[in-house]
């Protein structure tokens, strides 16, 4: 009985002991939370709570730091994305995206899911994920490389696959032996995440470092790094990209692996691009196309402007659009592809496959000049989508065409164009 009333006794105290600190916890928490609420000249009160016991308070103290967001917030995350505790390096490495892209994290950041009770954010590693900070950005060093080691070794896979994806974003090629490092992991997200930063920092010699890749057993992996060694031009993946495309039974990595060896201009598959061209499926016919378009043998013009005549599916006569400018038929006529290319522009389901074409074929200044008097009479959505094409691919002569929009009576189009030429300027 004596025992009995000792352990009640021992409970009791234990019970006691842990309700107070739940309840200070609680109070360092709330205190942090109001110290956000007083700007940029709170964080050096906000820094000690970065070192606090509990993981609560540190993910609150980072949460705060990341909505000040002023460039004093980047140091404080530096060292928050070396916590042990994966909820506060997922927070610090979305807050110092967040400072290079603002709104990211209220908009699409991984961190707005996490719940200590039951993360479910690995869902977010599965959306669309095109997001990259305009070319003239300059990231610190010190970013990219604490963002590298979190890739390579973060404190959970989904700390690590979020910087991956902040790599991506922020153009952090001095990572890229840590994205390497992540290739090795078993771990889709990690992996699909890894693959996509690649893609973006678009290094052409990280190629041949993904093709072992493209035989993965898992379409979340190897359709990515079938993308990656297409947008990559991995000349060397080609023989793997033909062997997948003959043996795999799903249709989506068959379009990916032609469409790859779209993107990689080689006279080897060249008979592949006229057996496709006809297919019943609309992708694999898509890809074809874009094959012909990167060969950029104007003998098969003729064949090209048929399939675009006859085709009736937008996706793949989109392809053939881009193909038939690609091989010299670059008019503005009211029927003709490049027309048809800029009209797709209009479209919010396919303004993003027609918006990338013209960007490629707008590296050639006939296209370019061919373009240039659309702007005058454009729509509104033709006239943003082209200032971006633009801002991509022009020189000095485009200056002032963009200079142009920036003085447009409709407000968006005047933001893009000044957005374009800024762009423009700091790439030339």
């Amino acid at each position: 009985m004596q025992s009995l009333r000792a352990y009640l006794v021992l409970f009791a105290a234990c019970a006691a002991i842990a309700g107070a600190q739940t309840a200070d916890t609680k109070q360092r928490v709330k205190a942090v939370r109001e110290l956000g609420k007083l700007g940029s000249e709170s964080i050096p009160k906000i820094e000690p709570y970065l070192t606090d016991a509990a993981p609560e308070v540190r993910a609150e103290a980072v949460r705060s730091i990341v909505e000040i967001g002023t460039g004093r917030s980047i140091d404080p995350l530096i060292n928050a994305t070396r916590d042990n505790d994966p909820e506060v390096q997922i927070r610090a490495t979305e807050g110092l995206v967040n400072f290079y892209s603002p709104g990211y994290v209220k908009q699409g950041g991984i961190s707005g899911s996490l719940k200590r009770a039951g993360s479910a954010i690995r869902s977010k590693f599965t959306d669309t994920n095109d997001l990259i900070i305009d070319p003239w950005i300059q990231v610190r060093p010190e970013v990219i490389s604490a963002l590298g080691k979190l890739a390579r070794g973060g404190a959970s896979m989904d700390s690590r696959a979020t910087a991956a994806r902040a790599l991506g974003i922020l153009r952090g090629r001095a990572a890229l032996e840590d994205l390497y490092s992540a290739l090795r992991t078993k771990d889709d997200a990690v992996l699909r995440e890894s693959l996509i930063a690649i893609q973006k920092i678009h290094d052409e010699s990280a190629g041949p470092r993904v093709i072992f890749l493209i035989r993965d057993l898992n379409e979340s992996v190897q359709i990515p790094a079938i993308e990656t060694v297409g947008v990559l031009r991995t000349k060397e993946a080609i023989p793997d990209l033909k062997d997948v495309l003959t043996r795999a039974r799903s249709a989506k990595v068959r379009r990916s692996a032609l469409g790859a060896m779209a993107m990689i201009p080689d006279p080897s598959c060249r008979e592949l691009y006229v057996q496709y061209l006809t297919d019943k499926d609309e992708g694999l016919r898509a890809g074809a196309a874009e094959g012909f378009a990167r060969l950029k043998q104007t003998a098969d013009l003729p064949l090209v402007n048929k399939a675009f005549e006859s085709e009736t599916k937008m996706s793949p006569r989109l392809s053939m659009a881009f193909a038939a400018v690609s091989l010299g038929r670059n008019d503005l006529g009211e029927f003709s592809p490049l027309r048809y290319l800029v009209n797709a522009l209009n479209s919010s389901g396919y303004r993003g496959v027609a918006q990338p074409f013209l960007t490629e074929l707008s590296r050639d200044a006939g296209v370019r000049r061919t373009l240039y008097p659309v702007l005058s009479g454009a729509t509104r959505d033709e006239k943003i989508y082209l200032g971006q094409v633009l801002a991509r691919t022009g020189d000095q002569e485009t200056v002032q065409y963009l200079d142009a929009m920036t003085k447009d009576p409709d407000t968006a189009v005047a933001e893009q164009g000044l957005r374009s030429l800024k762009a423009l300027r700091a790439r030339l």
